[in-house]
């Protein structure tokens, strides 16, 4: 089975489903900072510049013939007359908006901020309450065979004494070393920082200061979570030097709940897809293949059992990509669970932070620990977070949508779960979903990500970055120049008629089981609703895969004889109920038994 469409072409299609664009052409859109400043107004203008002003020095010529131009850009028509008014007035009207190009916006965060909730939804729990599986009477194995061991399990261990933070953290480090030149997945190890943390967890469970699940846990993060001190890099050439004063909050979280950080991992540059500045990371199933992206090193190095759990991020597919692809699980919360205070940002209203594991108790470890508003991140909200491992389904509704269950984003894996979870007694009901513009939506983070990077665009900078082809951020940064502000408008309009949608199929059920890489279980990253992806069966695939277009007129590499891979599903919950949704996906983890399954090579 083929993985079908690029996640990335739904960001190249987004772009052209929208057909508004900038109407200043190209060439002037790359222009020097002060170059597409304007005349300020006269008599009568909304405008308080005068000419000649900061804000209001002439900008580029803009004729008649400059529109009619713009306009097959715009996909808008207008008459000789209209063109020569527009062409006059410009400078007057639209020309001291490209005066702020010249101000530092810094990290500053625009002001409108996104919120998901609507009036009557979303399932906030009372309190906060985690209940953990119970201890299991195994002992821990000894060596190697620890590297594929759970959080969860793990982590009775360690609070048993039974295994040190010191030998999980020696071995997490060594795997990382050892491993490196087949997967590519490290940026910066951190040796002594980390087995110095790790001494001092020892210590304090020692003295019976246990802090929780996480305690004594090494760990990884993408690389774009700050880390005071330890450059943070973004995967991305003209940052790899880059070296922040503070820790990110989920950084600082962790380190309080106990968890040893061991390495940042890599991630597609500026968060795309799986090739950074030190090349492509690989996906440890299929070591031909990338490892899909952005969270490409967390995704690959939980995998291969190089690191009990990692840090994730994503914006429009970032975490559940990858766990699809290394078959991994993911947990992309509640859009305002969990602060990007810290983290470099790609879209301000659509950026989430989560954890990729090897199954599905210990992505609810993580979460709670990293949980919570925080007063760097605007757009973080006051939440609650309950999850009972015991838990089970028996009676809940599982919403199925039978038009998405074929087509080349689906497989007979996600029937089968579907079956699976009837099974263990919960009530299917199918569902219908409109036919809107999905794709569209993923203009919002073109539009985002071109402003967040702004001045690597103009500065030419761009150049600097590995991938220079269509669908890579320097191409798409620059086409994004000319997304109008009006469509930007009804785009995000649209995602609150998208985000009304889904709050009305979720009203129905508790969960809904779908494809991890249609356009509509996707566009659930603009609306807000947390997703959990975990594995669940096997395809075959016949053909490379990769979040890379191949060159037109071009298909990716054939795979003969067909490969067997791991494969899984997206469960889409309601707003603030992860507990729900971490409930569904133990129960559909017990009967698939892929937490089982390690890549050949690794175990």
């Amino acid at each position: 089975m083929a993985e079908g469409k690029s996640r990335r072409r739904f960001l190249t299609e987004g772009a052209l489903t929208l057909a508004g664009m900038a109407v200043a052409a190209s060439g002037e859109a790359r222009a020097a900072p002060d170059a597409g400043t304007s005349a300020g107004s006269g008599t009568g203008s909304i405008f308080s510049g005068t000419p000649g002003d900061a804000a209001g020095s002439p900008g580029p010529p803009v004729t008649a013939e400059t529109f009619a131009h713009a306009e097959k850009l715009m996909r808008v028509s207008m008459t000789a007359e209209q063109r020569t008014l527009a062409a006059d007035s410009w400078n007057l009207n639209i020309g001291p908006f490209f005066a702020r190009r010249d101000f530092p916006l810094g990290d500053e965060a625009p002001g409108m901020v996104w919120n998901p909730v609507l009036r009557g939804t979303g399932r906030m729990p009372k309190r906060n309450r985690v209940v953990r599986s119970s201890s299991s009477a195994r002992k821990p194995p000894s060596g190697e065979e620890l590297a594929f061991a759970p959080v969860h399990q793990l982590s009775r261990w360690v609070q048993a004494r039974q295994v040190s933070s010191v030998q999980l953290t020696e071995l997490a480090l060594a795997r990382l070393e050892r491993h490196q030149p087949q997967l590519n997945c490290t940026i910066t190890l951190l040796r002594e920082q980390a087995l110095a943390e790790a001494e001092a967890a020892d210590r304090e469970i020692a003295r019976g200061r246990y802090r929780g699940p996480l305690h004594g846990i090494p760990y990884g993060t993408k690389d774009l979570l700050d880390t005071a001190g330890i450059r943070t890099t973004w995967g991305a050439e003209p940052f790899r030097n880059r070296v922040p004063k503070e820790d990110a909050t989920v950084v600082a979280r962790l380190r309080a709940a106990g968890a040893i950080l061991v390495a940042k991992l890599s991630l597609g540059a500026l968060a795309l897809n799986d090739v950074w500045f030190g090349g492509r990371t690989n996906n440890p199933w299929f070591l031909e293949e990338g490892s899909g992206g952005s969270s490409a090193g967390s995704g690959a190095s939980v995998s291969a059992g190089l690191v009990p759990f990692a840090i994730g991020s994503e914006t429009f597919g970032s975490i559940v990509d990858p766990c699809i692809r290394c078959g991994t699980t993911g947990l992309r919360p509640t859009f305002g669970r969990v602060p990007r205070t810290g983290a470099m940002t790609l879209s301000w209203s659509l950026d989430k932070l989560g954890p990729i594991t090897r199954s599905v108790e210990d992505t609810a470890l993580v979460l709670a620990a990293i949980s919570g508003p925080d007063a760097g991140d605007l757009s973080s909200l006051p939440s609650r977070f309950a999850f009972d491992a015991t838990r089970g389904v028996k009676g809940l509704k599982l919403g199925v949508v039978p038009a998405w269950m074929s087509g080349p984003a689906a497989s007979d894996v996600e029937p089968a779960a579907a079956k699976a979870l009837e099974h263990l007694g919960m009530k299917r009901v199918d569902l219908t979903f409109p036919d809107l513009p999905w794709a569209a939506l993923q203009s919002l983070v073109l539009a985002d990500a071109a402003a967040s990077f702004e001045r690597l665009t103009l500065s030419g900078d761009d150049a600097q970055l590995r991938m220079q082809v269509r669908d890579a951020w320097p191409n798409l940064f620059r086409q994004s120049r000319f997304i109008s502000a009006v469509d930007y408008v009804q785009a995000d309009r649209l995602r609150r008629h998208a985000t009304k949608v889904w709050a009305e199929q979720l009203g129905k059920v508790d969960v809904i089981l779908t494809p991890a890489l249609r356009d509509e279980p996707l566009a659930t990253n603009a609306t807000g609703h947390p997703c959990l992806v975990l594995p669940t069966g096997w395809v075959m695939i016949d053909r490379m895969r990769s979040d890379w277009l191949p060159p037109p007129g071009q298909q990716l590499p054939a795979v003969s004889p067909p490969r067997k891979m791991p494969w899984g599903v997206s469960l889409i919950g309601h707003l603030w109920d992860e507990g729900t949704l971490c409930s569904v996906g133990m129960a559909l983890e017990s009967v698939s038994k892929m937490t089982d399954a390690h890549p050949p090579g690794f175990s």
